[in-house]
């Protein structure tokens, strides 16, 4: 059975930093790409960051870039976002997800599993 697990989130103040892991088993850690979005109520799941099973190629989407990196640990079977310099905008419900054999993008259609999501709210 899959676990993702994410945790480090919550409020903070804005132009602040957070941490966000995903702790992931079930599955070979190391074979998959791996993504995180993000959600706000009424909108759709948002690609913000995508990195490869290796993790030396990253993406982010224009909003995050130059704040946001995603990292990973593969001997953890962890995924991380550093979120520095948050603005109110970055609040959303944050997901990470393992991305079908073969998609390499943001398009959440193209991942497989999820973790149960973790809020992060930035107050201005």
């Amino acid at each position: 059975q899959v676990q993702m697990v994410e945790s480090g989130g919550g409020l903070v103040q804005s132009a602040g930093s957070l941490r966000l892991s995903c702790a992931m088993s079930g599955l070979p850690f190391y074979e998959y790409h791996m993504g995180w979005f993000r959600q706000v109520p009424g909108k759709g799941r948002e690609g913000i960051s995508i990195i490869g099973w290796r993790g030396d190629v990253t993406l982010y989407v224009d909003s995050v870039k130059g704040r946001f990196t995603i990292s990973r640990d593969n001997g953890k079977n962890t995924l991380y976002l550093q979120m520095n310099s948050l603005k109110p905008e970055d609040t959303a419900m944050y997901y990470c997800a393992t991305a079908r054999k073969g998609y390499w993008g943001m398009m959440a259609d193209g991942y497989e599993h999820w973790g149960q999501g973790i809020q992060v709210t930035v107050s201005s």
